[in-house]
């Protein structure tokens, strides 16, 4: 790799540059290997939380972690094992956003699908809706095409029962 120096950058600061970006990489690199390796940990604490809070205890994940390979949703549930994976791109957003996420996947542990009985599980989440939108926000500026766009969910449960 070839780094263009600018002329007017004397040897001395030029190594003192160098060194100074090395550094803040080893930092981040070192604050990114502590968040992974207690992050799997905490994420499933706190679905374990959100379920018992939203959804009355009934979700129960047997593991739920950070992945870097889902590239076009958000998170992803197996619920024969009960298992979420949540994309390593929701840790730069606010929390309330991966809470979200999470309710959602716990939602499919309870109901298969996107019916109606599934969306009410969700909507017990306070900022469902908000979410939704941030999620939709942030996919069209980066212009992605997630999987999931989920439909407006009608606020009136009788209506709710027509989809």
């Amino acid at each position: 790799m070839v780094v263009l120096v600018p002329a007017r950058i004397t040897k001395a600061e030029e190594k003192f540059w160098v060194a100074e970006m090395v550094g803040r990489l080893e930092r981040q690199e070192d604050l990114r290997l502590r968040r992974r390796d207690r992050g799997d940990d905490e994420l499933l604490a706190r679905a374990r939380e959100l379920s018992r809070r939203y959804l009355g205890g009934r979700a129960r994940p047997t593991e739920v972690r950070w992945v870097q390979n889902q590239n076009d949703r958000w998170g992803s549930c197996t619920p024969a094992r009960g298992t979420i994976r949540l994309s390593h791109r929701l840790r730069a957003m606010p929390a309330w956003v991966s809470d979200y996420v999470l309710v959602h996947e716990l939602a499919h542990l309870l109901e298969d699908g996107h019916g109606p009985a599934f969306w009410r599980l969700v909507a017990s989440y306070p900022r469902a809706e908000r979410a939704r939108g941030y999620l939709e926000g942030v996919a069209a500026a980066a212009g992605l095409d997630l999987v999931g766009a989920e439909p407006e969910v009608p606020a009136d449960p009788v209506q709710d029962e027509l989809w």
